[in-house]
């Protein structure tokens, strides 16, 4: 199959408005859960979800958090300028940049850029009793110095950030005078109430501008459910990034660019992994596309032992270039790849791993360490639902289908799916 040559109009479907959740249920494991086994299709309600699982298997969280992005400064003439965050520029890590004082910077979408076009931005802010004031400045043409290894120059802005206190960190700003960048689909402010909803339980890494949605649904009794169903929990990290939402508007996906995301994998989670012979239950698109990622990586160290972490970022189209079309590359397995991922590890010294991905999962990929997903239902003509046509081996019109005519509710707050192909 010639996977850039798919067309997205194959992959659409009506999708009501009223289809679509604007808020959650108020408990969130009490939505539905739509079960795909085999090619056979039925529902439950989510709380049972371990009932479905096989004792033992592995389960993969991705445990990000999604940060208050969104950044409103008026300028003097009364124009409102969106600053929206979208990659750490300086420092480039995410941990050492929630925790400047003083000053920082980040690529950023900018909305209403027409208006901006000079001199900085200000806006006053208030922690602790105490004003200060932040200051927004645009560096024109500015790119990070690895941005060629991610494929085209990003259209993001460089924007310095700088405000009059060495006392305030840049994370305890975000959280003063940031606003949480809910779905545009939802076309509704953001709410108080989104701060919790919008976040799974379990997330703990700052970093996302979307939330990995299939999570929502999970509750602590769900974990303790899941524990006590003798599933094993493991944590990774991938920071969603707002491209999770751009709309595939070329015909055929090749003219489609992936955005790049940033991932975070720590030693005990590829020793598990190996545990459990490199087979694992995906929550959320973002978990799957971290650990097929992660094939690749190991794909990488058996002819580059000596790449940096960069060196590993997959490209978009990897999976599918040198003749390889979505299957195994030269035989390598999965087992082989995530033992060359904890050598490496050893090899540097290192906890963890810290790489990227702009890895595109489409029909005619074969997956290699997933073999179940819990995932919610996604907009049509998405990369997401190309991603799990994919793992349904094209039956994904069955499962859409079902959820349409059994009222199941749609998108990031909507109803959840077991998928075991």
């Amino acid at each position: 199959m010639d996977t850039k040559h798919i067309k997205i109009s194959d992959y659409n479907y009506d999708l009501p408005d009223e289809r679509i959740a604007k808020f959650p249920l108020p408990q969130r494991d009490h939505s539905k859960l739509l079960i795909y086994r085999h090619g056979e299709v039925s529902d439950d309600v989510f709380y049972n979800l371990p009932d479905y699982l096989p004792k033992g298997a592995l389960m993969v969280f991705n445990n990000t958090k999604v940060i208050q992005a969104r950044l409103h400064f008026r300028k003097e003439t009364g124009a409102l300028i969106e600053v929206f965050l979208m990659e750490p520029a300086q420092p480039t890590d995410y941990e050492q940049m929630f925790q400047t004082t003083g000053h920082c910077a980040w690529l950023c979408m900018i909305g209403n850029l027409k208006k901006w076009k000079e001199g900085s931005l200000k806006r006053d802010f208030t922690i602790n009793g105490h004003s200060f004031t932040l200051t927004a400045t645009r560096q024109e043409g500015k790119q990070l110095p690895n941005a060629s290894l991610h494929g085209t120059p990003s259209t993001n802005h460089w924007i310095d950030f700088s405000w009059d206190t060495t006392n305030v960190t840049f994370a305890e700003i975000l959280e003063a005078v940031g606003e949480l960048p809910i779905p545009p689909y939802l076309n509704r402010a953001t709410q108080e109430s989104d701060k919790t909803t919008y976040q799974t339980v379990y997330s703990k890494i700052k970093g996302s501008v979307a939330a990995p949605t299939a999570g929502l649904h999970f509750t602590d009794n769900v974990l303790k459910s899941l524990d006590e169903h003798g599933i094993d929990r493991e944590e990774l990290t991938l920071h969603v990034g707002a491209g999770t939402f751009k709309p595939v508007k070329s015909t055929e996906i090749e003219g489609h660019e992936m955005h790049t995301e940033y991932i975070v994998v720590h030693r005990q989670t590829f020793e598990r992994l190996i545990k459990h012979q490199c087979q694992a239950i995906a929550v959320g698109t973002t978990s799957v596309r971290t650990l097929e990622s992660l094939y690749y990586m190991g794909v990488y160290l058996q002819t580059h032992p000596d790449a940096s972490e960069d060196d590993l970022h997959v490209k978009q189209w990897t999976p599918y270039e040198n003749g390889a079309d979505g299957k195994l590359v030269d035989g390598i397995t999965p087992m082989q790849a995530i033992r060359n991922l904890l050598d490496y590890l050893d090899r540097n010294h290192l906890n963890a791993l810290h790489s990227s991905t702009q890895i595109i999962i489409a029909p005619g990929y074969e997956y290699k360490i997933v073999k179940m997903l819990v995932t919610n239902f996604h907009q049509p003509q998405s990369t997401l639902l190309l991603l799990v046509s994919a793992f349904v081996h094209g039956d994904w019109r069955k499962i859409y289908h079902y959820a349409l005519s059994h009222d199941f509710r749609f998108l990031s707050y909507g109803d959840s799916s077991l998928l075991i192909p």
